[in-house]
């Protein structure tokens, strides 16, 4: 059977995670998502936010709270039971989140996947870390500093004292794609904010801003990873940056200005090309492309010259999967494949150089 993809979610208080995963709910496109809410204390906010919000994808038991402390320091005594307890169900979820505690290291829970009763049943999938922009720009980590000392000192079982810029660099270090939240506040500092973020990540991490956690569904959840087979690439940067971060804290004041801009900050289109002579060839001129134009996601289907089989291409960042999945039958040879990224892609360059590589012709 197939492994069941997860998504860890994780950042600072504050940074925007919930309104992230909100939006993952509203857009599932009919995945049944299962959540996990790392909260504690005396107030389950996140919960209480996704419990009973009309989210059709998503009932009151789909979420799931564990209050007992920070999710990194309880991973035997409260996530393992948690997640063994959602896989053994009559009809598991087809994707998990997992939304951390904003002082959660991301690289233990990581690793808890591949615990003898999980690795073989459930993957993940991609380690978002979403950050607080204007918190970021502004040389904290969070907007409201005095409300994270207050969440450690509520966590009667966190074990670990880790300074917050060490789990800011731990959360950038761990993740596959930083989300930049509150970029509609961020103005003309983004694309400086983005490209100096960029840098301090693994290469090939994405990093994206959004407004409103208003990010395409395809490109967060899907993403293949498999994080927990990875782990010495997670390792701690140790870059001491004196930044701070917030999840919902500013939220309320640029709502309304998010709805307006959210949705125009990224766009998708279709390229029909001929068909293809090698598909290792056309993958790896797939991902120059990628690199080229900063194409988030490219999904889609080829044929190949005297094969009966129709090729499936899925493109995360660079890197670029192709397999056959089943005959072509009736299907029309050629390719059709989808882009996905910020708004702006240079439609023609991107549909010219596809076209061109499908139709380039292979040489010895």
């Amino acid at each position: 059977m197939p492994k069941i993809p997860a998504t860890i979610v994780t950042g600072f208080l504050g940074a925007g995670k919930t309104t992230l995963i909100r939006h993952l709910l509203q857009n599932a496109g009919g995945r049944r998502i299962a959540l996990i809410i790392n909260e504690f204390g005396d107030l389950g906010v996140d919960g209480g936010i996704l419990k009973g919000c009309g989210i059709e994808s998503c009932s009151d038991d789909d979420v799931v709270e564990l209050s007992n402390g920070c999710i990194c320091c309880t991973v035997a005594d409260d996530f393992i039971p948690t997640m063994e307890a959602l896989l053994a169900r009559e009809t598991p979820p087809d994707h998990i989140v997992i939304e951390t505690s904003g002082l959660a290291l991301p690289q233990p829970l990581v690793r808890a996947f591949n615990w003898p009763g999980l690795k073989t049943r459930v993957t993940v999938d991609g380690v978002v870390t979403v950050l607080d922009g204007p918190a970021v720009a502004a040389g904290t980590f969070a907007a409201d500093v005095a409300r994270i000392d207050a969440q450690r000192a509520a966590d009667d079982g966190l074990d670990h004292e880790t300074p917050l810029s060490e789990l800011y660099a731990d959360q950038v270090a761990c993740a596959d794609m930083i989300v930049v939240g509150k970029a509609d506040l961020l103005g003309a500092e983004t694309d400086a904010l983005v490209a100096r973020i960029r840098s301090e990540a693994r290469p090939g991490v994405q990093v994206v801003p959004a407004t409103m956690g208003t990010l395409p569904v395809e490109v967060v959840l899907g993403r293949g990873q498999g994080a927990e087979d990875d782990l010495a690439a997670r390792h701690e940067l140790h870059h001491h940056h004196d930044h701070d971060e917030d999840d919902d804290h500013h939220d309320d004041d640029h709502h309304d200005h998010a709805h307006e801009h959210g949705h125009d900050a990224f766009e998708s289109f279709t390229v029909e090309a001929p068909e293809i002579d090698d598909p290792a060839v056309f993958a790896a001129r797939i991902s120059e492309i990628i690199r080229d134009h900063g194409i988030l996601r490219l999904k889609g289907f080829a044929s190949v010259a005297g094969k009966p089989m129709r090729l499936t291409i899925q493109a995360v960042g660079p890197r670029v999967d192709h397999y056959f999945d089943r005959p072509l039958g009736s299907d029309a040879r050629g390719a059709r494949l989808v882009v996905i990224g910020q708004s702006g892609l240079d439609r023609a360059a991107i549909t010219q150089a596809l076209q061109q590589t499908a139709d380039a012709p292979t040489y010895a």
